[in-house]
């Protein structure tokens, strides 16, 4: 049997600070062409991954980024989440989120746009 090498690429180092993660609760999310999810927060934080398409993310108070398919993203517990989507009119949007559960939780709460 022949030996390879595993490749192992970094792709995000998230600080959580203190937090205590008793729980990971995983979604594969769609959106369709140029849907996108609105002024949101999560109570958690969220760690996520873009599996195929183009999506956007603005974390209030930042630059927005453009995330490639193969981008990993992470979006801090209790920030708003001023804008995120598809970033294409044409294809859809796939991404796996991972949210960091302490206990039971609500995934996401809605805002109001500013």
């Amino acid at each position: 049997m022949s030996e390879l090498t595993i490749e192992r690429q970094p792709l995000l180092a998230a600080v959580l600070g203190g937090r205590n993660v008793s729980k990971v609760d995983v979604r594969k999310i769609t959106l369709a062409p140029g849907q996108r999810t609105g002024r949101h927060l999560h109570p958690c934080p969220v760690v996520g991954y873009v599996a195929s398409g183009t999506a956007f993310c603005q974390i209030e108070g930042e630059a927005a980024e453009l995330l490639p398919v193969g981008s990993a993203f992470y979006e801090p517990a209790g920030r708003a989440i001023a804008d995120f989507g598809n970033a294409s009119d044409v294809t859809p949007l796939t991404f796996i989120a991972f949210y960091l559960l302490d206990g039971d939780q609500e995934l996401i709460a809605m805002l109001e746009s500013e």
